[in-house]
C-alpha cells in the first residue's frame, strides 16, 4: 500500500480531514483497530502536541489522549502554564497497533514501525498545515523521529527547540505514558513539566 497520501483531500480544513481520515486504508493497521483516531483541538491552536499512536481507550472512544497518559498530560500542561484550549493534540499514527496474547482479551500496545509512521505522515503534514502552530511538541521518540528525522534522540535533545523543514519549530519531550511507567515518577513528571515550560516560553 502506498500510504495515506491518496486519501488526504486537498485544501480541506480540520473537519474535512477528520472525515476523510475515517476511511483511510493507507496501511494495514485499520483492519484490526476500532476506528481512526484523528487529532482534536482548535484550528488556531498555538501549540500542537504529537504522540505516537492512540492507545486502547483512545481506540475505543475515537479521541486522542483520553486515557491515563492524557490525564497526566493535561495536568502537566496546566502546571507549565499552557492553556489546554491553546493546544491541539494528535498522533503520528492514527490507528491503534496492538497484539493480543493467545487466549487473552487484553490488547497490548505495540510500537508502530517506520513503514506505518511514514504511511500516516500525510495526515500529520495536512493537520499542521491547517493549524500553523508556533511550536510543535513531540511526545516520545516515535513522534520526534516522525517530525524531525530518524537520527533525532529525545534523551539528548529534549526541551530544546529545533527547526524541522516540514513542521517548523519542534520541541521534544517524553511521552506521558513513560512517566506513568517510570520507577521515579515524581522526577520524570517534573522533567516533563520543565520541558513544557520551555515550550510555554516560546509562545
Amino acid at each position: 500500500m502506498g500510504g495515506a497520501e491518496e486519501y488526504v483531500p486537498e485544501g480541506a480544513g480540520l473537519s474535512g480531514l477528520r472525515k476523510a481520515a475515517a476511511d483511510c486504508r493507507g496501511c494495514s493497521l485499520y483492519k484490526d483497530a476500532t476506528q481512526t483516531v484523528f487529532g482534536e483541538g482548535a484550528a488556531g491552536a498555538r501549540v500542537v502536541l504529537v504522540g505516537e499512536q492512540p492507545g486502547d481507550q483512545e481506540d475505543r472512544k475515537g479521541a486522542p489522549f483520553v486515557g491515563p497518559a492524557g490525564r497526566l498530560l493535561d495536568k502537566a500542561l496546566d502546571e507549565a502554564g499552557i492553556e489546554r484550549g491553546d493546544a491541539y493534540v494528535t498522533n503520528a499514527v492514527k490507528h491503534f497497533k496492538f497484539t493480543r496474547p493467545e487466549g487473552g482479551k487484553r490488547r497490548i500496545h505495540e510500537k508502530p514501525g517506520a513503514t506505518e509512521v511514514k504511511a500516516c505522515r500525510p495526515w500529520l503534514v495536512a493537520e499542521l498545515a491547517v493549524i500553523d502552530p508556533d511550536v510543535v511538541v513531540a511526545l516520545g521518540a516515535t513522534a520526534a523521529k516522525a517530525l524531525v528525522g530518524p537520527d533525532f534522540r529525545v534523551t539528548k535533545q529534549r526541551g530544546e527547540p529545533v527547526d524541522s523543514p516540514d513542521f517548523g519549530r519542534v520541541v521534544a519531550t517524553v511521552h506521558p505514558s513513560s512517566v506513568l511507567r517510570s520507577k521515579d515518577r515524581d522526577d520524570a513528571y517534573a522533567a516533563l513539566v520543565a520541558d513544557l515550560k520551555a515550550v510555554a516560553r516560546l509562545l
